[in-house]
């Protein structure tokens, strides 16, 4: 199974797959150059860095090949409305212009556009839910946040 954590910060969602799951190949990208040097670090200290490629990029681009599945915790609260919960978390991986949800629209069109296997599921953290969508839910999914706004 090929699996894409997209916005994967410290690689923990990443390294954890790969640990529980010998089985599965991940693709971890992130557009923060410290963020990757952190989860190369910690793949390899998890002794999983040969299954775990991570990836400097946005979203899905660095993908060569679709994959099965795809989980994301992305920004997502505008970023004009700042939360003290959350004023030790680097701001971009919590904040997004206007309405904060670009980065899930890019997503959910990225998806749409190939880079999600026909068949593969979404699985986004969002509004501390968890959100899933196989491909043909996209669109439902797109809503789903919109609504949400």
């Amino acid at each position: 199974m090929r699996i894409a954590d997209v916005g994967t910060g410290s690689g923990a969602v990443a390294i954890a797959l790969a640990v529980n799951r010998p089985n599965v190949e991940v693709w971890a990208t992130d557009t923060s150059v410290a963020a990757v040097e952190l989860a190369r670090e910690n793949a390899k200290l998890h002794g999983v860095e040969d299954r775990v490629h991570v990836l400097q990029g946005d979203l899905l681009e660095p993908l060569t090949a679709p994959v099965d599945l795809v989980v994301a915790n992305l920004p997502y609260l505008p970023e004009q409305t700042p939360d003290p919960r959350y004023e030790n978390e680097p701001p971009d991986a919590v904040y997004a212009p206007g309405d904060g949800l670009d980065p899930y629209r890019r997503l959910l069109n990225a998806c749409r556009d190939g880079k999600l296997e026909t068949g593969g599921t979404l699985l986004i953290q969002f509004h501390r839910d968890a959100l899933a969508a196989n491909c043909w839910e996209l669109e439902d999914l797109r809503e789903q946040l919109e609504s949400s706004a």
